[in-house]
């Protein structure tokens, strides 16, 4: 006696398991697609840094040596361009413009009288910069996917900035 189960075409399977990987992940990225709180709050983070590094070096490149200026220009764009990609990153994962702390407070005028502060230096750029690189080390290692390499990036980048731009600053202070 024959049975009576239907035959199925290989391009009959094939068609399931691709629509089937299809509605897997969907799911997947539909779980997957609001990030927790804690990395939003820790990637603002690194975007107050990297705004705060960015004004800190171009304080100091106003007042700097000719020499040392240049690479502290260079230093302020780079950090510039790291709180572009941060807040960018923070946009698309939580779909709101951050805000941050940094950004409040630059736009304050200043409140105290009398002489003003002295321009930073650049060892205390590369302060800054040896704090940022040890702190976006820390966040890239909690990370995956891209915010691990944007911020594994963006350490690099602050390391290279004072052990290559800027080696005798830390030094000189």
């Amino acid at each position: 006696m024959p049975s009576a189960l239907p035959t199925v075409s290989r391009r009959r399977v094939l068609v399931g398991a691709a629509a089937l990987a299809l509605l897997s992940g969907s799911a997947v990225t539909a779980c997957g697609s609001t990030p927790p709180v804690k990395d939003v709050d820790a990637l603002i983070g690194a975007l107050d840094r990297a705004h705060e590094d960015a004004r800190l070096a171009g304080n100091a490149a106003a007042a700097a040596a000719p020499k040392i200026a240049a690479a502290l220009a260079v230093v302020a764009d780079q950090r510039a361009a790291h709180a572009t990609a941060l807040t960018e990153e923070i946009t698309r994962i939580s779909g709101e413009t951050p805000t941050t702390s940094t950004t409040a407070s630059s736009s304050a005028p200043p409140t105290t009288s009398g002489p003003p502060p002295a321009p930073p230096t650049a060892a205390e750029v590369v302060a800054a910069l040896k704090q940022s690189a040890d702190g976006a080390a820390l966040l890239a290692a909690q990370q995956s996917g891209y915010r691990a390499g944007l911020l594994g990036s963006i350490a690099a980048a602050c390391t290279a900035s004072f052990t290559v731009a800027l080696p005798d600053a830390g030094v000189t202070a």
